[in-house]
């Protein structure tokens, strides 16, 4: 669609233009021309697409123009602030001769920018002219509008209600809660959401139990419509009418069609008012729809129910002013998803099954998929019948979404919710398609890529990394990420088939390009961005990187890897530059050269130092070298004036070991996260004047660091994690003389002997991470924490000599606790009430537990369980004919339906 490529290129394009490259000497003039044409081209073609034009070959080659324009000036800004950059680089007198000596060569170069963009300001307005010169011709036949794509998505919605018995799988359970939520005693008006990503599964789930007899008998009469992106409110209320109507037989009122909202809400509701009635909404896109709607649905106390599903997470979980249920689809369990593959995919095979060769791959590919998908793949893979043509399908997945006309009307369907996002959502979407499938990434990773990237626009009063964030909670709850963790990290995953759409978009757009080894050489496609992803191999010569802006490499089972021979690294406008996990045999010479390198990410490499010249990279945002064998930073860093974000540090045998950082560190005042740092001469006491720090990571504290550790982390009020760790095991960590602690402190890590429970552990209302190891605590901790209302993760390893641990109440958001090494713990106790959202319980290496813990029972909300490394006992106990055996079954019941 048009708009696709307005909302990335142009909403990108005049961003960069509002940007400090704007004040270029004798251009600015230019830039504010440019600047006014792309803001009339998109809304010319955002007007198209509201239009639901059919678009030509013409438009699409006019916004192919733009894409390359777009490109063109960007790469003309860096270079020229780069030139800039080269003048003034040196000392005082050196930058005078430069001044003096290259003056008439500078002119010469503003002039030179001045001509590039005065060429692209007539490029621009020739692209509408020459599209108005060729735009008349006609519509590409065959070609589908926007509204061609949502009313088929509308009409296989509704023939959702028609699907035979037979046809569907793995819904029962789910079926029976929503049924469950129908019909229970509840007389007032309740809402009941479904949500789940596009093809999940929501709409037939729903249909399902729409259509069941006992749910036909409860209500006096139903309806059921789709609502979709576009609607208009007085045609959702003329289908309800008419749906209520058909339903019960009924004649549908004479000149519905003309009638007013007002006339047809009076309708609506006085044949509402005496019914029990059920609406399904299905569809749903809008989050202000339900207050658009409601006043249709009169509440009579009479056990009605209106159900809607939705890809939006934040619309199910809206306040509905009525009580409301929320059911999040889950991914179809293995055999279920295989069930529904196999009815299709194999039923002109012999005995209707698969042979043992196609086996593995059919496995795999069943594995990428959503229901949809795996409806719309078992029909395309019926006709496969050799290994071959199954190899070639799954080897080209992303041709066929293209190509393949059996699966565009599910591609479609799927492009439904990246056409729902604004543009700045695309271009993160999109980038996420630059992680090898499967790879689950941390947020703060991600959030750090885009703000480097420019996608994260400016907000009066909040940081990039807030907005940025937003921008992810956005992806999640649309459904278009899935949230994960990575460790004890947030984090979150694109899925497979999402991935190979996403990678669609983006090498049409000339987004970005992915290399995964297949090709033996890197040959230019016009992307700025370009990731490399080798498994076992090793990567080609590439050619044509130069005006690269962000280069991944992703190594797997690699030994070493060597930019010499292979990489032209003369990359002047990369901006990102992530090479985590990637066995280096060095760094580039020039890599200190990259003057608009705004990210870097060298976590995990076998680097050891860092060169002095790291201070040339003037617009670095981020610095990761985590887990690389680095132990000291150059004097140099401290140049770094545009830093954020400086990440260092080392595992020794499961411990964190800091890096020794210069003192004028202090002097950083950009930056937010510093971690995870060494403890050495007057560090602690200089980083207190860092009050803008949002993440401090400190190794090697010794006892005597109390008084100026605690006063420096008293003046760091935006201070949202903390991580603390002793110089060695006998040491103790004094944290008592903290009079108050950061208000904002979400994630709080100490690592080390406490002598007590420090008294401001029970003020810390915005903790949701807890991690206490080696702590040894012999008084309870839990009675300290136990009324914490944010508390969501607690880690407790080795930080309890106590035999017993009672969670008596409290913990009333607490969903994963972790319990390990706790050498003399023989007793949990779990009282009814306590810790009622727990989801997640993990006992590792508490080899004097014998017993599950008394009152698991009452964990209602338990989805999953790790028992690992405990007694034999322990075991025994569990295991068929132990004592805690009836009350395992119950729980392993449980954790089923979540499985």
């Amino acid at each position: 669609m048009v708009s696709v490529s307005a909302d990335l290129f142009i909403g990108k394009f005049v961003a960069i233009l509002e940007s400090e490259a704007a004040s270029i000497a004798g251009v600015r003039d230019q830039v504010d021309v440019i600047k006014q044409e792309l803001v009339f081209m998109k809304s010319f073609l955002e007007d198209a697409d509201r239009g639901e034009q059919a678009h030509t070959q013409v438009q699409k080659a006019w916004v192919a123009s733009f894409r390359d324009l777009a490109n063109d000036v960007e790469n003309i800004i860096d270079e020229f602030m780069y030139h800039m950059y080269e003048q003034q680089i040196g000392g005082r007198f050196g930058r005078w001769i430069r001044r003096t000596v290259h003056f008439p060569k500078n002119l010469w170069y503003k002039r030179q920018i001045a001509n590039k963009l005065q060429k692209i300001t007539v490029a621009i307005r020739a692209i509408p002219e020459r599209n108005q010169r060729y735009g008349g011709a006609a519509a590409v036949e065959g070609k589908s509008t926007s509204e061609d794509i949502r009313r088929w998505a509308r009409n296989q919605a509704e023939s959702s209600l028609y699907h035979k018995e037979d046809e569907l799988v793995g819904i029962e359970g789910d079926k029976n809660m929503l049924l469950g939520w129908l019909m229970d005693e509840v007389k007032h008006q309740t809402v009941v959401s479904v949500v789940g990503m596009g093809g999940s599964g929501k709409t037939t789930l729903v249909a399902r139990t729409f259509k069941d007899d006992i749910v036909k008998r409860h209500f006096e009469c139903y309806a059921w419509i789709t609502v979709s992106q576009s609607y208009v409110i007085e045609d959702l209320l003329r289908r309800l009418i008419k749906e209520f109507h058909k339903a019960m037989k009924e004649e549908v009122p004479a000149d519905i069609n003309a009638m007013s909202y007002n006339e047809l809400l009076e309708i609506l509701v006085n044949y509402l008012e005496t019914k029990r009635y059920l609406v399904v909404l299905d569809d749903v896109w809008d989050v202000h729809l339900w207050d658009k709607i409601r006043f249709s649905f009169p509440d009579k106390q009479l056990g009605s129910r209106v159900m809607l599903t939705t890809r939006r997470e934040d619309i199910a979980s809206s306040s509905f002013g009525v009580e409301s249920h929320v059911h999040k689809i889950q991914p179809l369990k293995r055999g279920d998803a295989w069930e529904l593959f196999s009815m299709k995919a194999f039923s002109s095979y012999p005995n209707k099954s698969c042979s043992p060769e196609l086996l593995p791959l059919a496995r795999e590919l069943v594995e990428k998929c959503l229901p949809l998908a795996i409806v719309a793949l078992s029909g395309l893979m019926s006709s496969k019948n050799s290994l071959t043509e199954w190899s070639t399908v799954y080897h080209s997945l992303n041709w066929h979404l293209t190509n393949n006309s059996l699966l565009e009307p599910m591609k479609s369907i799927l492009l439904l919710s990246f056409n729902d996002l604004p543009y700045r959502l695309k271009q993160c979407f999109l980038y996420c398609s630059l992680f090898p499938e499967d790879t689950v990434i941390t947020n703060n990773r991600l959030i750090r890529l885009w703000i480097a990237e420019g996608f994260v626009e400016h907000v009066n009063g909040l940081t990039p990394e807030e907005v940025a964030n937003s921008y992810l909670m956005l992806l999640i709850f649309r459904n278009m990420l899935q949230q994960r963790f990575r460790g004890p990290l947030p984090a979150c995953k694109m899925h497979d088939l999402l991935r190979e759409i996403a990678l669609s978009i983006a090498k049409k757009e000339k987004f970005c390009a992915v290399h995964d080894g297949s090709e033996t050489a890197v040959e230019e496609t016009g992307a700025p961005r370009l990731s490399i992803q080798i498994t076992n191999g090793e990567i080609g010569s590439c050619t044509g990187i130069s005006r690269l802006r962000s280069f991944l490499v992703f190594a797997t089972g690699v030994s070493s890897f060597s930019f010499s021979n292979k990489l032209s690294f003369d990359l002047k406008l990369l901006k990102v530059l992530d090479l985590e996990d990637v066995p280096l045999d060095y760094l580039p010479d020039n890599l200190m050269s990259l003057f608009n390198l705004k990210y870097l990410n060298l976590s995990g490499t076998p680097i050891t130092e860092l060169p002095e010249s790291i201070g040339k990279l003037r617009n670095l945002q981020t610095l990761n070298v985590t887990l690389t064998k680095i132990v000291a930073l150059p004097r140099g860093i401290s140049k770094l004036i545009n830093l954020r974000h400086l990440l260092v540090g080392r595992f020794i045998s499961r411990n964190f070991i800091g890096v020794r950082i210069p003192s004028s560190i202090s002097k950083m005042k950009k930056l937010q996260t510093l971690a995870y740092i060494e403890s050495e001469g007057n560090i602690i006491r200089l980083i207190g004047s860092m009050t803008q720090l949002t993440f401090l990571g400190i190794t090697n504290v010794k006892e005597r660091d109390e008084e100026d550790l605690c006063a420096s982390i008293e003046e760091m009020k935006v201070l949202s994690r903390l991580f603390l760790s002793v110089a060695d095991g006998e040491e103790f960590l004094r944290v008592n003389a903290l009079s108050s602690p950061p208000p904002y402190l979400d994630r709080l890590d100490l690592i080390g002997k406490l002598e007590k429970v420090p008294h401001w552990f029970c003020s810390l209302h915005s903790l949701a991470y807890l991690n206490l190891r080696g702590s040894r605590l012999e008084e309870d901790l839990l009675r300290h924490i136990e009324a914490l209302p944010s508390l969501r993760y607690l880690f407790l390893e080795d930080a309890s000599v106590r035999k017993e641990l009672c969670f008596s109440r409290g913990f009333v958001k607490l969903g994963y606790l972790r319990l390990q090494n706790l050498a003399l713990l023989n007793k949990i106790t779990i009282e009814k009430g306590a810790m009622s959202n727990l989801e997640f319980l993990d006992i590792r290496r508490c080899l004097t537990l014998e017993t599950l813990p008394q009152g698991i029972e009452h964990l209602t909300k338990l989805q999953r369980y790790i028992f690992h490394n405990v007694s034999e006992q322990f075991m025994e106990s569990i295991e068929e004919g132990g004592v805690d055996h009836p009350r395992m079954l119950l729980v392993d019941e449980r954790c089923k339906k979540y499985t």
